[in-house]
């Protein structure tokens, strides 16, 4: 298993490798020791985030979200030049190509567990059953607890 994560202390964006049962997470950047909590890992699976003391986890794709919308963009684009002049069987090809490539990445791409309050991702991991799909809900809690700390700064 492996955690990308923004240092607590250097805030750099860093990569690490987790042991099966760390004690600390060390920062290539900085060397700064990160404390990992007990009761963190299950079997190997994280219960908690290792990076900051949040026990909201959520599974998502493991896909950068600038390219899904640049696919997406790009066929809105095409489908609307080939509509402009008339290619009505191009337009709807290039929008059927996009969504079999959509489709097909879907399925490809692997998924990885993400904290809501520092944004860590683990990848990895067999078993995401015991972690839920993304929540809204848990998502603005943590968002207006952020905006709260900051505003009191």
């Amino acid at each position: 298993m492996n955690v990308t994560f923004a240092c607590p202390h250097c805030e750099a964006s860093v990569r690490a490798e987790i042991p099966e049962s760390p004690r600390s997470i060390d920062c290539p950047a900085c060397h700064a020791s990160i404390n990992v909590p007990d009761g963190a890992l299950d079997r190997g699976h994280p219960t908690r985030c290792l990076v900051c003391p949040s026990t909201d986890l959520f599974v998502r794709k493991d896909f950068p979200q600038r390219l899904g919308v640049a696919v997406v963009v790009f066929g809105a684009v095409a489908s609307s030049i080939a509509w402009y002049y008339y290619q009505i069987y191009l337009t709807f090809a290039i929008l059927f190509a996009i969504a079999a490539v959509d489709v097909v990445l879907y399925l490809w791409v692997g998924e990885s567990l993400t904290c809501y309050r520092c944004g860590a991702q683990y990848r990895g991991i067999d078993d995401l059953k015991r972690h839920g799909m993304f929540d809204l809900n848990i998502h603005e809690r943590h968002r207006q607890q952020t905006a709260r700390l900051a505003q009191r700064r």
